[in-house]
């Protein structure tokens, strides 16, 4: 069967293609450009705990040593700290997004089932019952042949145009100025938010300066810009970093060195839909978001992570309708409801003063708002479940509830995997099949030989073997809200199916096959055909 086409080499089209050639699918990557990003210091992203995981699971770095996993986070208000927050576990990652495409390029170039093609810029694509074919010009234009195809290049998405897309939002919703700097501050390994700080008393730019820490002393400092297009000039930037640095620090500008300075412009955009037959879209030419705090990679990491799982079944088992239309349903709702937290926060904390500013406690409000989207908690900045997803299981009986809502991702427990080697739970995600997950007090503390056959293990195992879809039988001590002999289903995303109140075969695999889009019907390999609806 035909390799799939992935047009985009950024974060997100690498991380498909790897994603993709875990679950033994091959792809072509069609980069447009040379194959290598140019370094720059003040283009960064922040990972949330799942996605950084994400990215560890398939390049095998370790961000925290080539980022800066945050210690904490705070926020102030003029002269007064507003929050403090300490993270544990789950802290956010600070990365040079440059850094993170090398460590994806580098992964792919050890994939036998994936291959990046530069200077391969697209211009066309033909759909057909059986397949698409894209057509790219440049040194190396050619036709390449494909069974599914993802546009992964960007918000001006050449494959989003050629698939007539509609792409409706608002533009320049925020500016920032942008500096990357090697300074010491008063809080290592600690982002804050200054809203109002003393030393600007007058004017819209006023408002806000973020600071957020990467490795070797240096730091991404963002200030937000009064709207309009006015030029910010490097004389402007440098006196805005001597006099927040010297702000900070109580005194006179402390030694910096500059590395890098840009102008970061915000848009919030949704395209209409994010299938089109054979052809999808993930990342930016899907969504654009980014205001408050939140992150738009983070969500394109997303987007790959819930795709490559339901293309690779497709891949190996033939087209199946709800599944693929499944892609849409579940990323498209989590980023609209992203966009329309976002656009109602924002006359709030961006709309002036007005007898809002004199209102008791109006402040810490605003703060905590705020502070969701760089928190990544609330409905700006929490990893989004798919509680209306079209495959989701009805009416189970023996369903019972844990501290995961279903549809949203697990918790990463310490699990007894099938060669009774204790790992992670996230790091047996990726692979192409569902988990299942027994909650059973006391097996951590002796060999998986004496308790797999004990008690209502064989049961299980042979429920498990029976599901319509490969599957890992794990075993965990406890997991967050679970009586022992909970059993949980996973998808292959991380995402919680259900939790069933003990072995129920009859449940479990109709929770299986919910997942999996339900039952193939006779017709679904027509659905190959739709074309764009």
């Amino acid at each position: 069967m035909d390799p799939v086409i992935i047009v985009g080499a950024g974060p997100v089209g690498l991380t498909l293609a790897l994603a993709l050639a875990r679950q033994e699918v091959p792809s072509v990557v069609l980069d447009e450009g040379p194959g290598k990003d140019e370094p720059r210091p003040a283009r960064t992203v922040v990972l949330r705990e799942d996605t950084a995981a994400l990215m560890e699971r398939l390049t095998g770095l370790s961000l925290g040593r080539a980022g800066c996993r945050l210690a904490g986070w705070r926020s102030m208000r003029r002269k007064q700290v507003m929050r403090e927050v300490s993270f544990d576990h789950a802290a956010p990652v600070h990365v040079a997004q440059h850094v993170l495409t090398d460590a994806l390029r580098a992964a792919l170039a050890g994939e036998r089932l994936a291959r990046v093609t530069t200077d391969s810029r697209l211009d066309g694509i033909e759909q057909e019952p059986s397949g698409v074919t894209a057509h790219t010009r440049g040194p190396k234009g050619t036709w390449w042949r494909g069974s599914y195809l993802v546009g992964c290049d960007g918000p001006r998405s050449t494959v989003r145009k050629l698939q007539d897309i509609r792409f409706p939002g608002r533009t320049a919703v925020e500016r920032h100025a942008v500096a990357a700097l090697r300074a010491e501050l008063p809080w290592p390994d600690e982002a804050m938010l200054h809203r109002m700080p003393p030393w600007r008393t007058s004017g819209p730019s006023a408002g806000e300066v973020t600071a957020r820490p990467l490795p070797e002393d240096a730091w991404r400092l963002d200030w937000l810009l009064p709207p309009g297009k006015d030029l910010v000039t490097p004389e402007l930037l440098v006196a805005r970093v001597r006099e927040t640095l010297a702000g900070w620090t109580g005194g006179a500008t402390p030694a910096y060195e500059l590395l890098d300075t840009g102008v970061h412009t915000v848009h919030h955009r949704l395209a209409r839909r994010w299938r089109a037959g054979r052809v999808f879209l993930a990342g930016d030419a899907a969504h654009l978001l980014g205001t408050l705090g939140t992150h738009g990679l983070d969500e394109g990491l997303r987007d790959a992570d819930n795709l490559a799982w339901k293309l690779a079944l497709a891949w190996h088992h033939g087209p199946h309708k709800a599944l693929l239309d499944s892609y849409q349903t579940e990323r498209r709702a989590i980023v609209a409801a992203r966009l329309r937290a976002a656009d109602q926060a924002l006359p709030l904390l961006r709309g002036g003063g007005g007898l809002r500013a004199y209102v008791p406690g109006s402040a810490r409000g605003h703060d905590a708002l705020l502070a969701e989207g760089h928190l990544g908690r609330g409905a700006l900045g929490a990893p989004g479940a798919h509680t209306d997803s079209p495959l989701a299981p009805r009416h189970l009986e023996g369903e019972v509830s844990v501290d995961t809502p279903v549809g949203a991702p697990v918790r990463d427990v310490r699990v007894t995997a099938e060669d009774g080697s204790f790992v992670q739970l996230r790091e047996r995600l990726g692979r192409g099949a569902l988990l299942v997950l027994l909650i059973a007090p006391g097996t951590g503390v002796w060999d998986r030989k004496h308790w797999v056959t004990a008690g209502i293990m064989p049961r299980l195992a042979a429920a498990v073997a029976a599901l319509p879809h490969p599957a890992e039988l794990l075993v965990a001590e406890s997991y967050p809200g679970a009586a022992a002999h909970t059993v949980l289903l996973v998808r292959p995303d991380g995402h919680l199916v259900t939790a069933l109140n003990g072995v129920r075969p009859a449940d479990l695999y109709a929770a299986a096959e919910a997942t999996l889009g339900g039952p193939v019907e006779a017709e679904a390999e027509a659905e190959a055909t739709a074309g764009t609806r």
